[in-house]
C-alpha cells in the first residue's frame, strides 16, 4: 500500500490523502485521467508518475517545470518511505509513504506450502511394463 499526502506549504502538515493499494502505476497532474488531480498552475497535466517496480516505488518526472527532491531536480528516483517531492520550483509538496502489505494468515500458510511442495522432487511411478517384468523376475 502506499499514500500520497499533500502538504500545507507553509507548516508541511498533511492537507489531503489518497490511498492505493492495488495499482502499479500512479499517475499526478492537472488532468482529470490521473489518480491524483492538483489544480495549480505550475504543475504539467501529466506531471508525475510512480511506478511500482521490484524493489519497491520509483518516481518518474514528466511535467516541463520540473520535480524536486530535496531541491534537486530529478527524471527518475527510488522512493523511500516518508520521502516529500515539490512538483516545480514553487509548486505543491507531496509526502510518499509505503507500508508493508498485509497478508491474511491463510495466504501466509498457502505460500508456505506452495514453498515447501516445490522444495520436494518428484519420483515417477514405476511403468507397468516395468512392473510386470519385475513380478515375471520374481515368479519361479
Amino acid at each position: 500500500m502506499i499514500t500520497l499526502s499533500l502538504l500545507h506549504p507553509l507548516n508541511k502538515t498533511p492537507v489531503q490523502h489518497w490511498t492505493f493499494e492495488k495499482e502499479s502505476v500512479i499517475r499526478i497532474g492537472r488532468s482529470t485521467d490521473n489518480n491524483v488531480i492538483l489544480y495549480s498552475a505550475v504543475v504539467s497535466r501529466h506531471h508525475v508518475e510512480i511506478h511500482r517496480v521490484d524493489s519497491g516505488w520509483e518516481i518518474r518526472s514528466l511535467g516541463t517545470n520540473g520535480t524536486y527532491v530535496e531541491g534537486k531536480r530529478i527524471a527518475e528516483a527510488p522512493v523511500q518511505n516518508g520521502i516529500i517531492i515539490r512538483l516545480a520550483r514553487s509548486g505543491p509538496n507531496i509526502q510518499i509513504n509505503m507500508a508493508e502489505e498485509k497478508r491474511s494468515p491463510l495466504q501466509e500458510l498457502l505460500e508456505n506450502r506452495s514453498r515447501i511442495a516445490a522444495s520436494f522432487t518428484t519420483v515417477e511411478s514405476p511403468s507397468v511394463e516395468f512392473e510386470n517384468e519385475f513380478k515375471a523376475a520374481l515368479t519361479p
